[in-house]
C-alpha cells in the first residue's frame, strides 16, 4: 500500500507477534495441520550471531553457490530484516527498508527498496514473499501517502513477475527506457550498492562472483527470459525493477 513520511521517532523498531495466516497464505504441514507462523521485523544492524547463522542457513538452502559475503553486504546496506517462524524453525526472511528520497521530478518521494528473500520450499507460493516485503518495509515507521516506487534486483523471471503485473514496471521487452527511467534506475542502484550499472539494460553488474543459483523449478515463458539476456549471473549481475504504485507520475 502506498506510504509516506512519518517524523515520528527515530528509534528502530522490533515488533514481534504471531498471527494465523490468511486463507491465501495457509500451509498444511506434514502432518495435514494448518501451522502458525510467528513474524519479527528487526533493524539489521541488532542481528547477533544465532540468528545471522540461522538466516544464512536458510540462503544456503535455497541458493546453489551461495555467496554469504553478498548477503552480509546486504545486511550492512538495507536496514530492516523481516523473518517468519515455525515451531522453533526459520521459515524465511526478507530484507527491505523505505526511504524517503529525492529523486528527478520527484522530490520527497517513498521509495521501498526489497532486498534479498528466501523461503523454505516447503512453503512457497502461499504468499509469504509478499507478506515479509511488506512488514519489513512497514518499519521504517511510514504512514500512509500518495505514491510509491517499489524497486528490487531480480535473479530471475519468477522473481520479476511481481512487478511485470504492473503496466509501470520497468524495464519493459521490446522498449528502451526513456531517459527519466534510465536516470532515476541509476540513483535506485547506488541505493542498493551497485556500482557498475547499465542504464540500458537495467543489469546491475556483479562483482565477478555468483551471488548464488536459487534451487527452484522455474516455470515461466520463453519470451519472459528476454529482458534477462543481458544479465550475467555467472558474473554476479542481477536485473534492476521498478513500478510505481499505485499509478506512475506523469511523463513516466
Amino acid at each position: 500500500m502506498p506510504l509516506a513520511l512519518n517524523p515520528s521517532s527515530n528509534r528502530e523498531p522490533k515488533r514481534k507477534f504471531r498471527l494465523r495466516l490468511s486463507r491465501e497464505c495457509q500451509y498444511l504441514s506434514g502432518r495435514d495441520r494448518i501451522a502458525d507462523l510467528e513474524f519479527e521485523v528487526v533493524a539489521t544492524s541488532t542481528l547477533g550471531e544465532p540468528a545471522r547463522a540461522r538466516i544464512m542457513a536458510l540462503f544456503r538452502a535455497s541458493y546453489r553457490e551461495a555467496n554469504e559475503a553478498y548477503l552480509e553486504r546486504s545486511l550492512a546496506r538495507l536496514r530492516f530484516i523481516a523473518t517468519a517462524t515455525s515451531a522453533g524453525a526459520l521459515a524465511g526472511f526478507a530484507l527491505g527498508e523505505m526511504r524517503i528520497m529525492d529523486l528527478p521530478r520527484a522530490a520527497q518521494q517513498a521509495v521501498a527498496l526489497a532486498g534479498m528473500c528466501c523461503v523454505d520450499a516447503r512453503l512457497r507460493r502461499h504468499g509469504l514473499f509478499r507478506e515479509l516485503e511488506r512488514r519489513a518495509f512497514m518499519a521504517a515507521g511510514l504512514a500512509s501517502g500518495s505514491r510509491v516506487l517499489s524497486c528490487g534486483r531480480m535473479a530471475h523471471p519468477a522473481s520479476f513477475r511481481t512487478l511485470t503485473s504492473n503496466p509501470t514496471h520497468v524495464p519493459k521487452r521490446h522498449i528502451r527506457p526513456t531517459p527519466w527511467q534510465r536516470e532515476i534506475g541509476a540513483i535506485i542502484a547506488q541505493a542498493y550498492g551497485v556500482h557498475d550499472f547499465d542504464p540500458e539494460t537495467f543489469v546491475c553488474v556483479g562483482s565477478g562472483t555468483p551471488i548464488g543459483y536459487p534451487r527452484i523449478e522455474m516455470d515461466v515463458r520463453p519470451e519472459e527470459w528476454e529482458v534477462f539476456a543481458p544479465v550475467n549471473r555467472n558474473r554476479g549481475d542481477s536485473l534492476l525493477g521498478l513500478c510505481w504504485f499505485p499509478d506512475a507520475p506523469q511523463g513516466w
